[in-house]
């Protein structure tokens, strides 16, 4: 796909890795929905950055956990572009659950958000794309679908989803759309991580270093452009799923 004069959805599109993810569209000549929940600010901001690179920038709040509202952002985008090309999964939470856990709130919230969400955009985008010339949708999971992450089960299990998600539509909707994903590995620091934290992060990769929302986001970009890639996913982490191999064995 050329990206120049394509319109482009992003969903948690006003923020770190999303924003990086917003950007690189922007540069590449493609108009851009940000969405967001809470971060209006930010959204403002980045459409600022991204109209400032010539294209057009939309921020549309929704909660994409509310199919509603997922439906209302949709045809938001539709209405001031007419066709919607590219969407990018990428809204998430990243909160803590352990497990035995009494009060299921936090699963719910992340399952919501990132198993219903997903799927509530692209159901909602897929009628869109097939009425016009077709389109590309890019999830973002992360290493926690490849093994589990000590406390975190809502989130390991909703990522998971998202490889899974990816593959049923890359079938469902074929040949017109293609569905891909992303994983992407250290990339912004969390701001509870010192200086010990961060720097054990980057030693545990093969590169030896933290990656940026640019890098990340170019393997977004290709996997949109890249007409013959479909059901795949691309793991852009440094080499920190073997990381723990550079020193040992068995």
């Amino acid at each position: 796909m050329e990206l120049q004069g394509k319109t482009a959805l992003i969903t948690g599109g006003a923020r770190r890795v999303g924003r990086g993810i917003t950007l690189a569209f922007a540069q590449a000549g493609a108009n851009v929905v940000i969405n967001y929940n809470s971060s209006s600010a930010d959204a403002v901001q980045t459409a600022h950055d991204a109209e400032a690179m010539g294209v057009q920038a939309l921020p549309v709040q929704a909660d994409v956990s509310d199919y509603d509202q997922v439906g209302s952002m949709v045809d938001q985008a539709v209405a001031r572009f007419g066709t919607i090309d590219i969407l990018v999964n990428n809204a998430s939470v990243f909160l803590p659950d352990p497990l035995p856990t009494d009060d299921l709130t936090i699963w719910r919230k992340s399952i919501d958000t990132l198993v219903h969400g997903p799927f509530y955009c692209a159901n909602r985008v897929a009628p869109v794309m097939l009425a016009n010339d077709g389109g590309v949708i890019i999830g973002i999971s992360d290493l926690s679908a490849l093994e589990p992450w000590p406390g975190f089960a809502g989130h390991a299990v909703g990522k998971g989803a998202m490889l899974t998600l990816t593959r049923q539509l890359a079938l469902e909707l074929s040949p017109r759309i293609r569905a891909n994903a992303v994983i992407p590995g250290p990339a912004l620091r969390p701001v509870d991580y010192d200086d010990e934290t961060y720097q054990r992060v980057a030693d545990n990769t093969l590169l030896g270093r933290w990656g940026t929302p640019q890098e990340m986001a170019g393997a977004v970009l290709f996997l949109a452009q890249a007409d013959y890639i479909t059901g795949e996913v691309i793991t852009v982490d440094g080499g920190q799923r073997f990381g723990h191999r550079k020193h040992t064995h068995g």
